[in-house]
């Protein structure tokens, strides 16, 4: 980075006694100041483009463990599944009846004896947070995904990803007396007749296997939304990166013109030189504020 610019007394005096003379004398002083600008946003966006970096790898982690929840409860759901096929071929299996199980409340009547598991409602995402979870699902080319994101606020995939925890929070709550109450039932059926308690168990097989299913598909909403996530924390990280390096050049470019002036001075070419310095500077200015507003 440029150092402090002072100009040598027996050069001043070179200097002429005009306004171009003391803009001529002005033009390292405000250059320094000018490259040293540019420096410290260079350096501010770079902070930022790791900051992005950073906060997209913490997102990719919890997007590998709500993926990881999916996997597993959908092999949990085919453990139940090829348990509940084993049992049906090894032995019979009678229709559970409501007074098999003691008494239970209606919710879990229905979800083990009509088969009727309580509604896993999934979460209402904005359109566009919609076609682009569509598009990373079929694995869609990264400049089609870039342009759904750049529709999508950051605030609408929060939004989107709260709505998604809050639907998988309500479904969990809604399941978790049924849970309950088999546990509480396959310890008083165990005891009893074996018939009924091979019924209560296929039951239990084949709703556990729905539940898991239900689930599973709501962690996948929730995997989905963080996955968008660190895409556009990805591609924010990626744009303050170049806005990064294009400061750096114009920061070049203001010292550059520093030496010029400083060296038009020494040398005593003022017109030239310094209308070189004057141009340099010029582009750089022009170049960060371009950079600054659309880049």
């Amino acid at each position: 980075m440029a150092g402090k610019i002072e100009i040598p007394n027996e050069l001043k005096k070179d200097l002429p006694p005009s306004a171009w003379g003391k803009i001529l004398g002005a033009t390292p002083i405000v250059m320094t100041v000018i490259a040293t600008m540019l420096a410290g946003l260079a350096s501010s966006e770079m902070t930022k483009a790791q900051y992005d970096r950073s906060a997209a790898a913490q997102l990719q982690s919890k997007a590998g463990d709500q993926w990881s929840y999916f996997q597993a409860k959908k092999l949990r759901s085919a453990v139940a599944r090829n348990t509940l096929d084993l049992l049906a071929a090894t032995s019979e299996v009678n229709p559970l009846t409501a007074e098999a199980l003691l008494g239970a409340d209606a919710t879990t009547v229905d979800a083990l004896v009509k088969n009727k598991i309580p509604a896993a409602t999934p979460a209402k995402f904005d359109d566009n947070v919609n076609a682009a979870l569509v598009a990373v699902e079929n694995s869609k080319p990264e400049s089609e995904v870039t342009a759904m994101l750049a529709k999508i606020k950051d605030a609408t995939l929060t939004e989107s990803l709260v709505a998604a925890k809050d639907a998988a929070n309500a479904f969990d709550t809604v399941a978790k007396p049924i849970n309950k109450a088999a546990d509480k039932l396959d310890d008083a059926l165990m005891a009893g007749d074996k018939t009924v308690f091979r019924s209560f168990s296929a039951a239990r097989l084949r709703y556990t296997a729905e539940r898991y299913d239900a689930e599973a598909k709501l962690n996948s909403a929730i995997g989905g939304i963080l996955e968008l996530q660190v895409r556009k924390g990805n591609i924010s990280a990626e744009h303050h990166h170049k806005r990064s390096a294009k400061f750096f050049y114009g920061m070049l470019a203001a010292q550059m013109a520093v030496i010029i002036a400083t060296f038009s001075i020494a040398a005593r070419q003022k017109s030239l030189l310094w209308s070189l310095a004057a141009a340099a500077g010029l582009a750089a200015v022009s170049f960060a504020a371009y950079v600054y507003f659309y880049v």
